[in-house]
């Protein structure tokens, strides 16, 4: 598997990854991390929350973006330098995410790829926006 150049990308590429949020993923994701604040794994305490029941953790999502531009664009052998992220709804489990980036600003000459990144779930809601500076692998 080989990522894009600096000079296989261009404004406007853009590619993208689904996946259903598991209840599964959710109690992996707070094992991994440590993160087991109820709102993510008590329902009864969830449901006295805003959200009314269980809502996946937001870096759990975000981790999507993640599978995009280290598996499609710019992908392997890239570098992520930084991301922006906005939460801006919430993923409860069985919501079915799909992560995209699309190519914002190319800049050959620092190796550098500004991409837009986006989570929405499938009601069409944006969950998660924000942007990703990337150092695309270098063609030997």
């Amino acid at each position: 598997m080989k990522g894009k150049s600096i000079d296989e990308m261009a404004v406007g590429d853009s590619a993208e990854v689904a996946k259903t949020i598991s209840e599964s993923d959710v109690y992996t994701f707070a094992g991994v991390t440590g993160d087991f604040n109820p709102a993510h794994v008590n329902e009864h305490y969830a449901s006295g929350t805003f959200f009314k029941k269980r809502i996946a953790h937001g870096m759990l999502s975000a981790g999507l973006i993640s599978s995009v531009l280290g598996t499609h664009m710019p992908g392997p052998g890239a570098v992520y330098i930084s991301q922006e992220l906005n939460f801006r709804a919430p993923v409860y489990i069985g919501d079915t995410i799909t992560a995209r980036a699309e190519v914002k600003e190319v800049l050959k000459e620092k190796n550098r790829v500004r991409l837009e990144t986006t989570c929405i779930n499938q009601d069409g809601t944006v969950v998660i926006d924000g942007s990703a500076l990337m150092s695309p692998a270098r063609r030997r």
